[in-house]
C-alpha cells in the first residue's frame, strides 16, 4: 500500500468539498495497476474524512491499449463492476473512461464522475474556483442558444459550424450535480456541429497543439473540411505525415469527422507548460485543451455528447490566434476572450500572429 501523501490529501478534500461529497455518500476510486495508487490512497482518505463511504476498483491495464486510442479502457470487460458503480454516488476516474460507453451509462444513472489524470504540479497550479465555473457557464448558456458559429484567422482559417442538434458541455474542474462528467482540472466550454453542417478550411500553425502526442506543431498544415469530414490533409512538413499517418492507422473513415468544438477559459492554464521534455512526459492534456483564448478544434468521436462515433482515433487540437463568433457575436479575438461576460484582463497566454 502507498504512504499517504497528506498535503495531497488536503488538495483532494478542497476538491471532493467542490463536488459536494458529503456523509452517508459511496465514492468509488477507479485504478489500473499499480497506476495512480498515491492518489487513490489520499482521494480515499479526503472522501472518509467528509463522512463518505468509499472503495478502490483496481483492474489490470490491457497492455493491447494503444496511447491516444480513446474509448477502450480496462473496465470494459467488467459487467458486474460496471453494475456497482451505477449504484455510487460518485466516480473518480484514474483510468480513462473518456468516449466509452460505459462511462455513459454511469452518467444517466446519475452518478457523478471526475476524471483526473494529471501530475500535482498541475492540480494546484489549475485549482478550480466557482468564478471559473460561472464565466465557463456564460460561456455555456450562450453556446446553447447559438446557431452559427464562424472561426477565422489571420492565417486563412475559415470554417462554419451549424448547430443545435447536440448539448453543450462545460468542464470547469469539479463535478457537483447528479449525471456530470468533469475533469480535474479543467477550464473550457465545447459543442458538436450539427451531423454534416462543417465545412470550411482549418489552417495548423507552429504552436498549435496536437494533444494526442503532447506536441507543438512544427510546421504548417491545411485541412479541408467538407460536410463535417476532412477530405484533405495538406503541409510539406513533418506535422501533415504524422496526423495522416496517424489517423490512417485506424482503418475506420470516421477518423476523419469533425468533432467537438469549443474554447478556453482557464487563465490559469499555460499555452507554454509543455516547453520542457519532462512537463511533455508527465502531464497529460489539460493546460493545452483549457488555455484561456485557445479554439478547440477535434477529430474522432463523438459519444459524449450523445453522437453514434465512437471511432477509437481521437485528435483534439487547440488552435492560437483565432476569432471565433456565434450568429455574430465576437467571443474570441486573434486568440483573446473579447465577451465581456466571460473576459479576463489578467490572462497571459499570448496570441499565436507571426
Amino acid at each position: 500500500m502507498s504512504t499517504i501523501d497528506f498535503d495531497l490529501v488536503e488538495l483532494f478534500l478542497e476538491e471532493l468539498k467542490l463536488c459536494k461529497v458529503r456523509a452517508g455518500e459511496t465514492v468509488a476510486v477507479l485504478t489500473a495497476g499499480d497506476e495512480w495508487a498515491h492518489y487513490a490512497q489520499a482521494l480515499m482518505k479526503a472522501a472518509s474524512r467528509l463522512g463518505a463511504r468509499t472503495f478502490n476498483a483496481n483492474v489490470q491495464r490491457n497492455q493491447d491499449l494503444r496511447a491516444a486510442v480513446q474509448g477502450r479502457h480496462p473496465f470494459s470487460d467488467q459487467p458486474l463492476l460496471l453494475e456497482t458503480l451505477k449504484q455510487c454516488d460518485m466516480v473518480i476516474d484514474l483510468v480513462g473512461l473518456l468516449f466509452s460507453r460505459e462511462q455513459l451509462d454511469m452518467q444517466k444513472a446519475g452518478v457523478r464522475i471526475l476524471r483526473i489524470m494529471e501530475p500535482v504540479n498541475v492540480l494546484r497550479a489549475m485549482f478550480p474556483t466557482r468564478e471559473l465555473a460561472q464565466r465557463v457557464e456564460r460561456g455555456r448558456s450562450l453556446l446553447m442558444g447559438a446557431r452559427h458559429m464562424h472561426i477565422t484567422s489571420r492565417h486563412g482559417t475559415d470554417i462554419h459550424y451549424e448547430l443545435g442538434q447536440y448539448p453543450v458541455m462545460s468542464e470547469y474542474g469539479y463535478t457537483d450535480e447528479p449525471g456530470r462528467w468533469d475533469n480535474f482540472p479543467s477550464g473550457f466550454v465545447f459543442t458538436q456541429a450539427n451531423d454534416g453542417a462543417v465545412n470550411g478550411r482549418v489552417v495548423l500553425r507552429h504552436g498549435d497543439i496536437l494533444a494526442a502526442f503532447k506536441r507543438y506543431l512544427q510546421s504548417e498544415v491545411v485541412l479541408t473540411i467538407e460536410n463535417g469530414y476532412v477530405t484533405k490533409i495538406e503541409g510539406q512538413g513533418m506535422d501533415a505525415d504524422l496526423i495522416r499517418t496517424y489517423m490512417d492507422s485506424f482503418h475506420d473513415p470516421r477518423a476523419y469527422a469533425v468533432s467537438h468544438i469549443g474554447w478556453g477559459l482557464n487563465d490559469a492554464a499555460r499555452w507554454y507548460q509543455f516547453e520542457s521534455t519532462r512537463n511533455l512526459h508527465n502531464e497529460h492534456v489539460m493546460n493545452a485543451l483549457s488555455f484561456y483564448g485557445n479554439v478547440l478544434f477535434s477529430l474522432g468521436p463523438n459519444v459524449e455528447l450523445g453522437g453514434d462515433n465512437d471511432t477509437a482515433c481521437h485528435l483534439d487540437i487547440p488552435l492560437r490566434g483565432c476569432s471565433l463568433t456565434l450568429d455574430g457575436v465576437e467571443i474570441v479575438r486573434d486568440g483573446d476572450v473579447v465577451h465581456p461576460d466571460m473576459r479576463v484582463e489578467r490572462a497571459v497566454n499570448p496570441p499565436a500572429l507571426s
